[in-house]
């Protein structure tokens, strides 16, 4: 009896397993697959490729193409809609800013922007050696200082960020933060131009921020991730290197952010 229940086990193992090879055929470039491109990959009979292409037509999983071979079914689209509910942005971004983290041996933040609140969404660490900040989970940051900050405003429309600007209390936290909404404005344009917003010493006197945009499946920004270092670490020719890294690893969580909402 025992012996045939792991008989029984293992043949549905294999099953399962040759299931998700034919599911896995599917790419961009390849939407539909035939029975003998099933068969092939398989190293099966036709007729045994079909029969587990049928199972999966069966469970809605595939469908026959209109003009012949298989497409992926509705099925895979439930699952799919199901698996996006399942990820908030953290859970989209925390991958990258760790790996971003350990790299430049930083701090990394992920903030994003209600209302007229600059809100940290999370944080990577990257251990010993890092500079220490005081933005916790759920911090509120300013809307005038910090990279992060001038990240989120500077790609919404400029009458909106200008309004913003206008009824925040513009705080000045060092000699280097900017409080004027003209001056503030013409440095949302350059940061736009330039694609990422460099800081120093605007929010804390011995700090540097590099931030970049994190954007969703209609390339509207709704995140900013950035480094915060000691400035005395970071050499004005090291500045492009680190904007570099903060843009791949923003482009990164966008492209996550795009695949689990679209």
């Amino acid at each position: 009896m025992s012996g045939t229940a792991s008989t029984s086990y293992r043949e549905r193992n294999s099953t399962a397993d040759r299931a998700l090879d034919i599911l896995l055929m599917f790419t961009d470039t390849h939407l539909v697959v035939s029975g003998t491109a099933v068969a092939e990959r398989l190293g099966v009979a036709r007729s045994t490729a079909y029969r587990y292409l049928q199972s999966l037509v069966s469970s809605r999983f595939l469908e026959e193409a209109p003009g012949g071979g298989f497409r992926l079914g509705l099925r895979v689209m439930e699952i799919a809609r199901l698996a996006r509910r399942s990820y908030g942005l953290s859970e989209v971004a925390l991958p990258a800013m760790t790996t971003l983290a350990e790299d430049v041996r930083e701090t990394v933040l992920l903030t994003r922007r209600t209302g007229e609140l600059v809100v940290c969404v999370d944080r990577a660490e990257a251990g010993t050696g890092a500079v220490r900040i005081s933005y916790e989970r759920g911090s509120a940051l300013p809307l005038n200082a910090g990279a992060a900050a001038l990240v989120l405003l500077a790609w919404i429309p400029d009458e909106e960020a200008r309004r913003l600007l206008e009824s925040a209390d513009l705080r000045r936290f060092t000699p280097a933060t900017l409080t004027d909404v003209d001056t503030l404005m013409k440095r949302l344009a350059h940061i736009r131009r330039a694609g990422y917003s460099v800081t120093r010493g605007e929010l804390d006197a011995d700090v540097m921020g590099v931030a970049a945009p994190v954007r969703d499946e209609q390339q509207q920004v709704v995140a900013a991730v950035s480094v915060a270092a000691l400035a005395s670490r970071v050499f004005p020719e090291a500045e492009a290197e680190l904007a570099r890294k903060v843009q791949e690893t923003a482009r990164e969580i966008s492209d996550r952010l795009t695949a689990v909402g679209g």
